[in-house]
């Protein structure tokens, strides 16, 4: 079980993309996430309290989530978690395989 949601209890349909950057050293990493018209956007949704990472292991949460709107009208949310160490960088890694897995996704690195 590895869900995100961004209000709680509410899981997100959508699947994002991710992109991933890590320092050279390793000490930072960041995740951005971008999701094309989310559920969390609907009419009927709850405020977006944050992005909740959930999985087996416990919870991951960032609160940097912004709405993207085109024409007044909500079309994608971009989230990012950072990463300060290379302990959160592999519990990172460890619910995002999870996720793919569930999810049918697939990482592709630099081409």
């Amino acid at each position: 079980m590895a869900q995100i949601q961004f209000s709680r209890g509410k899981n997100e349909e959508g699947i994002p993309q991710v992109r991933l950057t890590r320092s050279k050293s390793g000490d930072s990493s960041t995740a951005t996430f971008l999701f094309q018209n989310p559920k969390a956007l609907d009419s009927n949704s709850e405020e977006i309290t944050g992005m909740y990472m959930i999985d087996e292991e416990g919870e991951i949460v960032t609160r940097e989530v912004k709405g993207k709107f085109v024409n007044g009208k909500p079309e994608a949310i971009e989230a990012i978690y950072l990463m300060r160490s290379k302990d959160e960088w592999e519990r990172f890694m460890r619910f995002m395989e999870r996720y793919a897995e569930e999810n049918g996704l697939e990482f592709s690195g630099k081409s």
